[in-house]
């Protein structure tokens, strides 16, 4: 049997989620009403149960997220939105607090969140055991610590592969928190790394200036999905519950056509849901929200991945700047150019720029509102109006399930069963006196013709059957009927025989991987303190929020580096560091000062807050 691989969108409403479905998705996940990390991305009860319905018309899966830490007060809340997700065939639930497998839970299936720390391969072998069906992995992680992990056990696994990157390791920035009481792992990220710092080297020196030191470019694996695969992945997910709806039609487009090019005639691995899709548009990542794209670490450390100069969208690159008048501007690939697009640029102070443009005329692009741009400027336009349009159509992405149609002859009158691609059936007749068609075989064709109008259902006709014994008259009307009531019965029948993975936890002590927690477990309730005790956990530090120290704490830990990005790594840039910079080095935007801390035998980099003591090792 084949191996299902799985593309998995943001859903950050009903509709959005329906129309990711369309664009290829073979599975969503969406907020629900509280408890997800992103508080702006909610959903009651009754939007998440359509999408439900609509997902496993063709298949696809629903999973819900609900991966913020919770406190005592919360407990018996989450547990009954667990209960009534359950009862509206959601399937699964993203979580991170362990409080949730000591719940009374239905057999629901329980995917472990990114922010559950898992990295490791003792960490997921863990989880496995202690009823994870599937774990979102690491962002930070490369192919050969992927493989470890699936040499390791055998859950599933599930990789980001598009979207904006969170700098720190999931679940362990406490950055928002400590400067303005906004936790990130309670669903309110205040986005503190995608602010302007200055850098500020240990003599007191400013090295930099108004820099955005903490933003990194977005994620873009779509050319890794091979590789991955053979690592262990099978779930790709895009990031993006915030996100507008041409960003997820185009993204998930994209990635279809990426995947199905890799699925076509192998045999080890298929899609994960029915159907096939019809995309009306050319997708490109580019031509859609992005800060520019890096491969992050799943080929190692290799290229510079900041985005200093703007946290906004850069883009699909244009060209450069060759001449300008008054009016406007004269640039390389202006007729790629629409009226009403934005453009996105840096300016001669060094900082992101834009502005829209009102019209081109003969090569001249004419902005609604006229700056400054020196010849050799690159250009970027972040917005493309006529992209937009196209995607926005309801016509740009269709999702279609193949059937066959066998028109039958009853003793009453005549009978049309649909069988689809996946071999569910459906049936509907009428009864009429039989009467020879004067048309002679025309009829026949007629039949077919209208059989074949599957209108604005999920379905698309692969073959047409006719098994008569004469060339009956038979009213285009009563054909319509026919084939309308067949359809509309299909669609409930294959909602109804839809069969959905369920497993009961069942409470387990095997031995958690260490016997100390520190505050970066996030434990924040008596369940999970239950939870981690009962697997030989004998110290648990509260989580972050329970027990700040304002000005003293490290409220950052991250694979990325602001070292490497000077050129000053002394592990992987010894010929061409130069001098080196006195630490410690320390990020200020406005009274929030940050001290950084590089730990260099683990390539890693901490962020402390400005009162805290540190001590440095030497350089490798």
């Amino acid at each position: 049997m084949r191996k299902k691989v799985e593309i998995l969108a943001p859903a950050k409403n009903l509709l959005q989620g329906m129309l990711a479905i369309n664009s290829g998705a073979d599975a969503v996940y969406i907020g629900a009403p509280n408890y997800g990390a992103r508080s702006n991305a909610t959903n009651p009860i009754e939007d998440i149960a359509e999408l439900v319905k609509y997902a496993h018309l063709f298949k696809a899966q629903v999973f819900v997220v609900i991966n913020t830490i919770l406190y005592d007060n919360e407990l018996d809340d989450c547990q009954k939105l667990i209960h009534d997700l359950y009862n509206i065939g959601v399937d699964a639930l993203i979580v991170q607090d362990m409080a949730i497998f000591e719940m009374d839970l239905p057999p629901i299936v329980l995917h472990a969140s990114t922010q559950a720390n898992n990295r490791d391969p003792k960490q997921v072998k863990f989880l496995h055991e202690a009823g994870m069906e599937r774990i979102v992995l690491a962002r930070e992680l490369n192919l050969d610590q992927i493989k470890e992990i699936h040499e390791a056990t055998d859950v599933e696994l599930e990789f980001f592969v598009s979207g904006a990157l969170c700098v720190s390791f999931s679940g362990n920035c406490y950055m928002s928190i400590a400067g303005g009481e906004r936790s990130a792992n309670r669903g309110s990220c205040a986005q503190n790394c995608r602010l302007p710092y200055e850098l500020i080297d240990g003599t007191g020196t400013t090295l930099i200036s108004s820099s955005h030191l903490l933003s990194i470019k977005d994620l873009d694996l779509s050319d890794q999905l091979p590789n991955l695969i053979e690592a262990g992945i099978t779930s790709f997910k895009i990031e993006g519950r915030l996100k507008d709806l041409v960003y997820v039609k185009n993204n998930v487009a994209y990635l279809r056509q990426k995947l199905d090019s890799f699925l076509e005639n192998n045999e080890q691995y298929q899609k994960a849901s029915s159907g096939r899709t019809i995309i009306n548009f050319d997708p490109q990542m580019d031509r859609s929200f992005n800060r520019g794209y890096t491969d992050y670490f799943v080929n190692h450390r290799t290229k510079k991945i900041g985005s200093w100069e703007s946290p906004k969208s850069q883009g699909q690159y244009i060209g450069k700047v060759t001449n300008f008048t008054e009016k406007g501007y004269f640039i390389e690939n202006a007729d790629q150019l629409n009226n009403g697009d934005g453009l996105y640029f840096i300016n001669e102070n060094g900082e992101a720029d834009g502005l829209q443009i009102n019209v081109v005329l003969n090569d001249l692009v004419i902005p609604n509102t006229y700056k400054t741009i020196p010849v050799g400027t690159d250009i970027y336009r972040n917005s493309d109006a006529a992209f937009n349009r196209l995607v926005e159509r309801e016509d740009a992405t269709i999702r279609k399930i193949g059937v066959k149609l066998s028109l039958n002859e009853t003793t009453e009158g005549f009978e049309l069963i649909v069988i689809d691609e996946d071999g569910h059936k459906s049936a509907a007749s009428f009864a009429v006196e039989k009467e020879v068609s004067n048309k002679g075989e025309q009829v026949l064709e007629d039949i077919k013709k209208n059989l074949s109008k599957t209108g604005n259902t999920p379905f698309i006709v692969d073959e047409i059957e006719l098994n008569l014994s004469n060339n009956w008259f038979l009213a285009s009307s009563k054909v319509n009927e026919m084939r309308r009531e067949a359809l509309d019965n299909l669609i409930t029948v294959r909602i109804d025989e839809y069969v959905r993975l369920e497993k009961q936890i069942v409470k387990t002590d095997h031995p958690f991987p260490v016997q100390q927690l520190d505050f970066t477990y996030n434990v924040s309730n008596r369940l999970a303190r239950q939870f981690y005790k009962r697997h030989g956990v004998i110290e648990i530090e509260k989580a972050f929020e329970l027990q700040w120290d304002p000005g003293k704490s490290r409220v950052m830990t991250t694979k990325y580096c602001v070292k490497y990005e000077l050129g000053k790594c002394p592990k992987f840039q010894r010929e061409s560091m130069g001098e080196k910079v006195v630490e410690p080095l320390t990020l200020k935007h406005g009274e929030n000062e940050y001290k950084l801390k590089f730990n260099c035998k683990p390539c890693e980099m901490e962020i402390w807050e400005k009162d805290a003591e540190l001590t440095f090792e030497e350089d490798l």
